[in-house]
């Protein structure tokens, strides 16, 4: 029984030294409650709204102020012309589109019925189809005490429109963000193991002592992750648009260029962690609790990032599959061009320069 409890001495003292595995064991449990806790939601909060009131009388600007007041829904502008409506939607900053109808007071008033038509964006048939079902419950709410005011049968005629998914196909959905998710947990997952595996089986010597650049070494080692993940792209897309039937509206060029951008960041930030880690092990773990969970939760793939509260949508911003995915939709559904991406683009070419100088920078020509 002594060398029992001599032996779990022994083994806590091997994982308190072990640092590195030690918060990795500790900081999973708690990075877990809180990205399910937070992430977790079939809720649609926060929704961005633009109105088109045609009327601007006393009846809509009191169903304005309901949707104001909603914790679902925020107001993002107002629009002055139905030829509005589809620029902001391709520009991403609204869900939903409420036109009003001209004369809307005067119809429900002397005819006893009016009309309301929501646009919604159906790129995400699930949000979609919960923002429409949200504000039409507002509407049937406003009629509702209309009609007990007056004591007259008020109609108020919703009419729903769904753009770029009008079938609500969820296939819209899940290929863009399976093919980031595929993307970048392949790139990134097996290069972060490049490097330290080097170090593991002892021929880092070797390369290091050897006259080629250690920076053209690291480079050596995303190419041909590079070349295979362009290779899973066009597998993809082929797959997408003959079994799911999923539309490429935008340029295809740009769709290669932007998955280009996204696998160099995955391969750039598998690089940075071999760099940083010294056992395979540890690089796998690192690779996998930094992009998977993430990725899955906070990249809006599964969950729209409006439902979350403002320091983890902060923190979805650093994830890049978030950026590929509205790049994805924008291109393949949307029909949109460089003009409209360039912010989500920037933001990509900085992470992959931010990835390549800690990766480079961290690299040792010095074995310890």
């Amino acid at each position: 029984m002594k060398e029992f409890w001599i032996y779990i001495v022994k083994e806590t003292l091997h994982i308190l030294r072990d640092r590195k595995s030690l918060g990795i064991m500790l900081g999973i449990p708690i990075m877990q409650i809180f990205l399910f806790g937070f992430a977790l939601t079939t809720e649609v909060k926060n929704s961005q709204i633009a109105i088109l009131d045609n009327s601007k009388d006393l009846a809509t600007r009191t169903i304005i102020e309901k949707f104001e007041a909603n914790r679902y829904f925020e107001v993002n502008k107002s629009l002055k012309s139905i030829s509005d409506i589809e620029k902001a939607f391709k520009s991403g900053k609204i869900k939903l589109a409420i036109v009003f109808q001209n004369n809307f007071r005067d119809n429900l008033l002397h005819s006893n019925k009016a009309q309301i038509q929501l646009i919604s964006d159906a790129s995400d048939p699930n949000t979609g189809t919960t923002v429409v079902n949200y504000a039409t419950s507002i509407i049937n709410d406003y009629q509702n005490q209309l009609t007990q005011q007056a004591n007259l049968p008020y109609q108020i005629k919703v009419e729903n429109r769904m753009l770029y998914n009008p079938q609500l196909l969820s296939s819209y959905t899940f290929v863009p963000g399976v093919m980031g998710m595929i993307l970048l947990l392949i790139c990134a997952m097996m290069t972060s193991v490049t490097i330290v595996r080097e170090k593991e089986l002892n021929t880092m010597e070797v390369l290091l002592v050897s006259p080629f650049n250690p920076y053209l070494f690291i480079m050596s080692k995303a190419v041909p992750y590079v070349v295979l993940s362009l290779i899973n792209v066009t597998s993809i897309l082929y797959f997408s648009k003959i079994l799911f039937d999923i539309p490429i509206n935008g340029s295809l060029l740009l769709i290669y260029f932007e998955s280009f951008l996204f696998i160099s960041v995955a391969v750039s930030f598998g690089l940075m962690v071999s760099n940083v880690t010294s056992s395979q092990q540890i690089a796998m773990s690192l690779s996998q609790v930094g992009l998977m969970m993430p990725t899955l939760l906070l990249s809006g793939f599964l969950f729209p990032r409006e439902n979350m509260p403002l320091p983890m949508q902060l923190i979805s911003n650093i994830v890049p599959t978030t950026w590929f995915i509205i790049i994805i939709k924008g291109i393949m559904i949307k029909g949109l061009g460089l003009q409209m991406l360039w912010k989500e683009t920037l933001i990509m070419l900085l992470m992959l320069v931010f990835f390549l100088f800690i990766s480079f920078k961290k690299f040792s020509i010095r074995l310890k």
